[in-house]
């Protein structure tokens, strides 16, 4: 299996050799706030309430905020690990994922994922039989279900790590908040996995590639609906040069993915939309534009939502049918929606963590 050349590594991991930004509206509503400088794309960014939260990079450096990003506090740092997805249950409990090594520099990290019992202070390897093949985790996904115990309900915590670029495609799996742990091996199915997103232990959709040699691959999304145990292919791009980064869900029915595209010869840029569940999906045009590179996509309803790319954000309020470039921080590479009150609250994080209140 090949892998991305330099030059594709460094687009992914850093915004190098952008020819600059497209012309943004104002900012609708988007504001930059205040974190330690990072040369390059940062990650992940979880909450737990619209004011307590924790984003990573990859330095190995992980930042709390208890006042929705208005301050941040460093809470922990290991150098060699690349914070390339994170997941909190609550205010103390939480997994963090590393990419792993042999792909970006001064990744030394071979460890896939961690847990925290402390907020982000302290963090303990997961292991699991046949964690050997994990070689990386690029998304977390966590969900809440309701199950009869013996007569009562109780909440059970339905964990899903998913990674990475670059391959190998695995996921790891625990249906009891975290304390147990399978390995899901799709390395027969995908050569890559960049995000996952469950709608409970049985229901499934991975973004993925076909190859890890770019010039071979295709974007992919496969779905499964036994947690994991055998999967479908429910969408393949017909172009090469091309993966599925990331994906948004405002409503069991309606989803949206990015599609990357590495192709130099190429200029339009699309997503794609599900109306029944991930089943099937369909494009949509984003722009023409060969300086646009897709990375993390959220809605806030069915209707409106963002995606970031290299450039700048582009805005929807349409359900993906027409875009607007906003100003919302260059190679936004995930975008977390909280409801808050009638409203909402949504953070951004790329080059730099943005925070819009709607």
């Amino acid at each position: 299996m090949g892998v991305i050349n330099r030059r594709q590594v460094l687009v992914a991991g850093a915004v190098l050799g952008v020819a600059g930004p497209v012309r943004a509206q104002p900012s609708g509503g988007w504001r930059v706030l205040a974190t330690e400088p990072y040369r390059g794309k940062q990650d992940d960014i979880s909450f737990v309430s619209p004011e307590l939260g924790w984003y990573g990079n990859g330095a190995g450096k992980l930042y709390r905020t208890a006042n929705g990003g208005e301050t941040w506090e460093k809470v922990w740092e290991q150098p060699g690990t690349f914070i390339r997805a994170l997941g909190f249950v609550d205010a103390l409990n939480g997994f963090l994922g590393n990419v792993g090594t042999d792909y970006y520099p001064g990744v030394t990290d071979t460890r896939p994922l961690y847990r925290t019992r402390d907020g982000g202070a302290t963090w303990t390897p997961i292991d699991a039989p046949g964690i050997g093949i994990v070689k990386g985790i690029c998304g977390i996904d966590i969900v809440q279900e309701r199950r009869i115990f013996q007569g009562a309900l109780r909440d059970v915590t339905v964990i899903h790590a998913a990674g990475r670029v670059g391959g190998p495609a695995t996921m790891l799996r625990s249906v009891d908040g975290g304390d147990t742990w399978a390995v899901i091996d799709l390395r027969a199915l995908a050569c890559m996995i960049l995000d996952v997103k469950f709608f409970d232990a049985q229901n499934g959709r991975v973004c993925a590639a076909s190859s890890g040699d770019t010039a071979q691959a295709n974007a992919m999304i496969l779905r499964t609906s036994d947690g994991g145990a055998t999967w479908t292919e429910a969408y393949r791009s017909a172009r090469s040069f091309e993966n599925c980064w990331k994906m948004s869900f405002p409503s069991r029915r309606v989803g949206y993915a990015t599609v990357q595209n590495y192709d130099e010869g190429a200029t339009r840029r699309v997503i794609v939309k599900t109306e029944d569940g991930g089943a099937t999906w369909r494009e949509l045009p984003l722009v023409d534009d060969a300086r646009v590179r897709a990375f993390g996509i959220g809605f806030v309803d069915e209707s409106r939502g963002w995606v970031g790319t290299t450039t700048s954000g582009f805005e929807t309020r349409d359900g993906g049918a027409s875009w607007v470039p906003v100003a919302m921080g260059q190679a936004v590479n995930k975008i977390r929606v909280l409801k808050q009150g009638q409203g909402f609250r949504a953070f951004a994080i790329g080059v730099q963590v943005h925070r819009l209140d709607g």
